[in-house]
Protein backbone atom coordinates (compact mmCIF):
# COMPACT_ATOMS: atom_id res chain seq x y z
CA UNK A 1 0.00 0.00 0.00
CA UNK A 2 2.96 2.40 0.31
CA UNK A 3 4.03 1.88 -3.22
CA UNK A 4 0.33 2.92 -4.45
CA UNK A 5 -0.13 6.09 -1.72
CA UNK A 6 4.20 7.13 -3.43
CA UNK A 7 2.23 7.15 -6.91
CA UNK A 8 -0.43 8.86 -5.88
CA UNK A 9 1.56 11.61 -4.72
CA UNK A 10 3.94 11.34 -7.74
CA UNK A 11 1.50 11.47 -9.79
CA UNK A 12 -0.54 14.95 -8.11
CA UNK A 13 2.59 16.33 -8.17
CA UNK A 14 3.60 15.96 -11.74
CA UNK A 15 -0.23 16.95 -13.03
CA UNK A 16 -0.09 19.80 -10.58
CA UNK A 17 2.90 20.62 -12.14
CA UNK A 18 1.69 20.78 -15.85
CA UNK A 19 -1.41 22.57 -15.15
CA UNK A 20 0.56 25.09 -13.74
CA UNK A 21 3.20 24.98 -16.46
CA UNK A 22 0.21 25.27 -19.34
CA UNK A 23 -1.45 27.82 -17.19
CA UNK A 24 1.60 30.54 -17.29
CA UNK A 25 2.31 29.72 -20.59
CA UNK A 26 -0.69 31.03 -22.18
CA UNK A 27 0.24 34.33 -19.70
CA UNK A 28 -3.69 33.84 -18.17
CA UNK A 29 -1.76 33.36 -14.45
CA UNK A 30 -2.48 30.33 -11.78
CA UNK A 31 -6.39 29.70 -12.05
CA UNK A 32 -8.28 28.90 -9.12
CA UNK A 33 -7.81 25.10 -8.78
CA UNK A 34 -9.04 24.20 -5.78
CA UNK A 35 -12.91 23.75 -7.21
CA UNK A 36 -12.67 22.05 -10.32
CA UNK A 37 -8.66 21.05 -11.27
CA UNK A 38 -8.13 19.76 -7.90
CA UNK A 39 -10.89 17.26 -8.13
CA UNK A 40 -9.82 15.89 -12.03
CA UNK A 41 -6.09 15.99 -10.66
CA UNK A 42 -6.82 13.93 -8.23
CA UNK A 43 -8.70 11.30 -9.60
CA UNK A 44 -6.16 11.00 -12.70
CA UNK A 45 -3.50 10.70 -10.01
CA UNK A 46 -5.76 8.00 -8.31
CA UNK A 47 -6.22 5.88 -11.55
CA UNK A 48 -2.76 5.82 -13.03
CA UNK A 49 -1.76 4.94 -9.39
CA UNK A 50 -4.04 2.19 -9.33
CA UNK A 51 -3.54 0.95 -13.01
CA UNK A 52 0.49 0.36 -12.10
CA UNK A 53 -0.03 -1.37 -9.08
CA UNK A 54 -2.93 -3.72 -10.67
CA UNK A 55 -1.83 -3.95 -14.52
CA UNK A 56 2.29 -3.10 -13.99
CA UNK A 57 2.83 -4.48 -10.82
CA UNK A 58 0.87 -7.32 -9.99
CA UNK A 59 -0.42 -8.10 -13.23
CA UNK A 60 -4.19 -8.75 -11.99
CA UNK A 61 -6.94 -8.39 -14.40
CA UNK A 62 -9.01 -5.41 -14.07
CA UNK A 63 -11.85 -7.62 -12.41
CA UNK A 64 -10.15 -7.84 -9.16
CA UNK A 65 -10.61 -3.83 -8.53
CA UNK A 66 -14.41 -4.32 -9.92
CA UNK A 67 -12.76 -2.05 -13.05
CA UNK A 68 -13.48 -4.32 -16.20
CA UNK A 69 -15.99 -4.29 -18.66
CA UNK A 70 -18.53 -5.55 -17.40
CA UNK A 71 -18.38 -4.21 -14.41
CA UNK A 72 -19.32 -0.86 -16.56
CA UNK A 73 -22.35 -1.70 -18.16
CA UNK A 74 -25.47 0.98 -18.26
CA UNK A 75 -27.22 -1.49 -16.25
CA UNK A 76 -25.00 -1.45 -13.19
CA UNK A 77 -24.14 2.50 -13.59
CA UNK A 78 -27.76 3.26 -13.45
CA UNK A 79 -28.62 0.61 -10.76
CA UNK A 80 -25.92 2.40 -8.94
CA UNK A 81 -27.28 5.77 -9.79
CA UNK A 82 -30.42 5.05 -8.50
CA UNK A 83 -29.29 3.61 -5.23
CA UNK A 84 -27.28 7.16 -4.52
CA UNK A 85 -30.11 9.41 -5.84
CA UNK A 86 -33.12 8.04 -4.23
CA UNK A 87 -31.54 7.15 -0.64
CA UNK A 88 -30.39 11.07 -0.16
CA UNK A 89 -33.30 12.06 -2.32
CA UNK A 90 -36.07 10.20 0.10
CA UNK A 91 -34.44 11.31 2.91
CA UNK A 92 -34.64 14.84 1.59
CA UNK A 93 -38.25 14.60 0.46
CA UNK A 94 -39.37 13.28 4.18
CA UNK A 95 -37.62 16.37 6.20
CA UNK A 96 -39.07 18.57 3.40
CA UNK A 97 -42.26 17.05 4.24
CA UNK A 98 -42.44 17.57 7.80
CA UNK A 99 -40.66 21.01 7.38
CA UNK A 100 -37.48 19.76 8.82
CA UNK A 101 -35.75 21.30 5.55
CA UNK A 102 -37.32 24.55 3.75
CA UNK A 103 -36.61 25.78 0.09
CA UNK A 104 -36.32 29.54 0.12
CA UNK A 105 -35.49 31.68 -2.59
CA UNK A 106 -32.16 32.89 -3.07
CA UNK A 107 -30.23 36.41 -5.14
CA UNK A 108 -31.04 35.06 -8.48
CA UNK A 109 -27.77 33.46 -10.94
CA UNK A 110 -27.46 30.81 -13.78
CA UNK A 111 -28.90 27.89 -12.85
CA UNK A 112 -27.04 25.79 -15.73
CA UNK A 113 -24.17 27.38 -15.20
CA UNK A 114 -23.92 26.74 -10.85
CA UNK A 115 -25.22 22.89 -12.13
CA UNK A 116 -22.08 22.77 -14.65
CA UNK A 117 -19.76 23.74 -12.35
CA UNK A 118 -20.76 21.35 -9.12
CA UNK A 119 -20.90 18.53 -11.63
CA UNK A 120 -17.59 19.59 -12.80
CA UNK A 121 -16.22 19.41 -9.37
CA UNK A 122 -18.41 16.59 -8.13
CA UNK A 123 -17.84 14.03 -10.49
CA UNK A 124 -14.37 13.37 -10.15
CA UNK A 125 -14.31 13.76 -6.38
CA UNK A 126 -16.86 10.95 -6.13
CA UNK A 127 -15.02 8.84 -8.67
CA UNK A 128 -11.80 9.73 -7.28
CA UNK A 129 -12.84 8.79 -4.01
CA UNK A 130 -14.25 5.72 -4.70
CA UNK A 131 -10.70 4.82 -6.66
CA UNK A 132 -9.11 5.15 -3.72
CA UNK A 133 -11.16 4.11 -0.80
CA UNK A 134 -12.96 1.08 -2.48
CA UNK A 135 -10.23 0.18 -5.29
CA UNK A 136 -6.88 -1.49 -5.18
CA UNK A 137 -6.99 -0.96 -1.15
CA UNK A 138 -10.44 -2.36 -0.99
CA UNK A 139 -8.82 -5.73 -2.89
CA UNK A 140 -5.78 -5.60 -0.68
CA UNK A 141 -7.55 -5.94 2.43
CA UNK A 142 -10.18 -8.18 0.79
CA UNK A 143 -7.40 -10.63 0.03
CA UNK A 144 -5.65 -10.68 3.13
CA UNK A 145 -8.65 -10.75 5.58
CA UNK A 146 -12.08 -10.81 3.71
CA UNK A 147 -14.93 -8.81 2.55
CA UNK A 148 -15.73 -7.61 5.95
CA UNK A 149 -12.67 -6.59 6.97
CA UNK A 150 -12.10 -4.77 3.86
CA UNK A 151 -15.32 -3.31 4.43
CA UNK A 152 -15.22 -2.22 7.98
CA UNK A 153 -11.26 -1.40 7.27
CA UNK A 154 -12.21 1.21 4.80
CA UNK A 155 -15.77 2.78 5.70
CA UNK A 156 -14.04 3.96 9.04
CA UNK A 157 -11.00 5.66 7.35
CA UNK A 158 -13.84 7.25 4.92
CA UNK A 159 -15.27 8.56 7.81
CA UNK A 160 -12.36 9.59 9.88
CA UNK A 161 -10.81 11.53 6.84
CA UNK A 162 -13.84 13.86 6.28
CA UNK A 163 -13.36 14.64 10.13
CA UNK A 164 -11.33 17.94 8.75
CA UNK A 165 -14.31 18.79 6.44
CA UNK A 166 -16.07 22.49 7.70
CA UNK A 167 -18.31 21.51 10.12
CA UNK A 168 -17.74 18.29 11.25
CA UNK A 169 -18.34 16.65 14.65
CA UNK A 170 -18.70 13.02 16.00
CA UNK A 171 -22.61 12.65 14.32
CA UNK A 172 -21.26 14.09 10.77
CA UNK A 173 -18.03 11.46 11.31
CA UNK A 174 -20.26 8.71 11.69
CA UNK A 175 -22.67 9.18 9.40
CA UNK A 176 -19.86 9.52 6.78
CA UNK A 177 -18.71 6.15 8.00
CA UNK A 178 -21.98 4.57 7.74
CA UNK A 179 -21.99 6.18 3.93
CA UNK A 180 -18.87 4.05 3.75
CA UNK A 181 -20.72 1.04 4.36
CA UNK A 182 -23.78 1.93 1.91
CA UNK A 183 -21.15 2.40 -1.00
CA UNK A 184 -18.99 -0.05 0.11
CA UNK A 185 -21.79 -2.66 -0.33
CA UNK A 186 -23.17 -1.44 -3.42
CA UNK A 187 -19.68 -2.29 -4.85
CA UNK A 188 -19.61 -5.76 -3.43
CA UNK A 189 -23.10 -6.43 -4.37
CA UNK A 190 -22.77 -5.03 -8.36
CA UNK A 191 -18.88 -6.28 -8.42
CA UNK A 192 -18.66 -2.96 -9.86
CA UNK A 193 -16.62 0.27 -8.52
CA UNK A 194 -18.48 2.15 -11.74
CA UNK A 195 -21.68 2.05 -9.76
CA UNK A 196 -20.21 2.54 -6.40
CA UNK A 197 -19.04 5.82 -7.87
CA UNK A 198 -22.12 7.16 -9.82
CA UNK A 199 -23.63 6.36 -6.14
CA UNK A 200 -21.44 8.95 -4.74
CA UNK A 201 -21.56 10.81 -7.52
CA UNK A 202 -25.48 10.91 -7.69
CA UNK A 203 -25.80 11.73 -4.07
CA UNK A 204 -23.81 14.56 -3.37
CA UNK A 205 -25.11 15.86 -6.74
CA UNK A 206 -28.98 15.62 -5.60
CA UNK A 207 -27.90 18.39 -2.87
CA UNK A 208 -25.47 20.56 -4.59
CA UNK A 209 -27.74 20.63 -8.06
CA UNK A 210 -31.03 20.25 -6.70
CA UNK A 211 -31.30 21.09 -3.13
CA UNK A 212 -28.61 23.56 -3.03
CA UNK A 213 -27.32 22.88 0.08
CA UNK A 214 -24.00 21.92 2.01
CA UNK A 215 -22.60 18.45 0.55
CA UNK A 216 -20.37 17.14 3.73
CA UNK A 217 -20.00 20.72 5.30
CA UNK A 218 -18.70 22.62 1.94
CA UNK A 219 -21.08 25.53 0.53
CA UNK A 220 -23.05 24.50 -3.08
CA UNK A 221 -23.68 27.35 -5.75
CA UNK A 222 -27.28 28.35 -4.94
CA UNK A 223 -29.01 30.47 -7.57
CA UNK A 224 -32.81 31.18 -7.45
CA UNK A 225 -33.19 29.29 -4.77
CA UNK A 226 -31.38 27.08 -1.33
CA UNK A 227 -32.13 24.36 1.27
CA UNK A 228 -32.43 25.67 4.70
CA UNK A 229 -32.27 23.09 7.73
CA UNK A 230 -35.36 24.38 9.99
CA UNK A 231 -35.26 20.96 12.13
CA UNK A 232 -32.68 19.93 14.99
CA UNK A 233 -28.93 19.39 13.60
CA UNK A 234 -28.96 15.63 14.36
CA UNK A 235 -32.15 15.01 12.53
CA UNK A 236 -31.60 17.64 9.32
CA UNK A 237 -27.17 17.37 9.55
CA UNK A 238 -27.25 20.98 10.31
CA UNK A 239 -24.36 22.73 8.51
CA UNK A 240 -22.85 19.68 7.42
CA UNK A 241 -26.17 19.01 4.69
CA UNK A 242 -28.78 16.47 5.39
CA UNK A 243 -26.08 13.13 4.87
CA UNK A 244 -24.95 14.09 8.17
CA UNK A 245 -28.10 13.42 10.11
CA UNK A 246 -30.34 10.87 11.60
CA UNK A 247 -32.77 10.71 8.35
CA UNK A 248 -29.94 10.10 5.91
CA UNK A 249 -28.26 7.65 8.18
CA UNK A 250 -31.98 5.91 8.07
CA UNK A 251 -31.83 5.39 3.97
CA UNK A 252 -28.48 4.29 3.90
CA UNK A 253 -29.29 1.67 6.58
CA UNK A 254 -32.33 0.62 4.79
CA UNK A 255 -30.32 0.46 1.34
CA UNK A 256 -27.78 -1.59 3.07
CA UNK A 257 -29.58 -4.25 4.52
CA UNK A 258 -31.69 -4.74 1.36
CA UNK A 259 -28.71 -5.09 -0.68
CA UNK A 260 -26.68 -7.16 1.77
CA UNK A 261 -30.30 -9.53 2.12
CA UNK A 262 -30.33 -9.49 -1.79
CA UNK A 263 -26.62 -10.16 -2.63
CA UNK A 264 -25.09 -11.71 0.57
CA UNK A 265 -24.04 -15.37 -0.86
CA UNK A 266 -21.97 -12.95 -3.57
CA UNK A 267 -20.61 -10.86 -1.30
CA UNK A 268 -17.40 -12.80 -1.44
CA UNK A 269 -16.33 -12.86 -5.19
CA UNK A 270 -13.62 -13.92 -6.12
CA UNK A 271 -11.87 -12.39 -8.57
Amino acid sequence: MGLFAAFILLFSVIFEGLQFAAEKTQGVGRLDVGGVVVPWLLVVSVATATWLMVRIVERLPWRVVALDRAAASPRLLLKGAAFGALTIGLASIALLGFHQLQIVRNVGGGWWTAAGQSTASLLPSAFAEELLFRGYIFFILRRAAGWKTALIVTSVVFGLVHAWNPGADAESVLAVIVAGFFLGIILLSTRSLYAAGAAHFLWNWVMAVLLHIQVSGLTSPAPDYRTVETGPDWLTGGPWGPEGGLAAVVAMFVGIFYLYARSSRGMDWKA
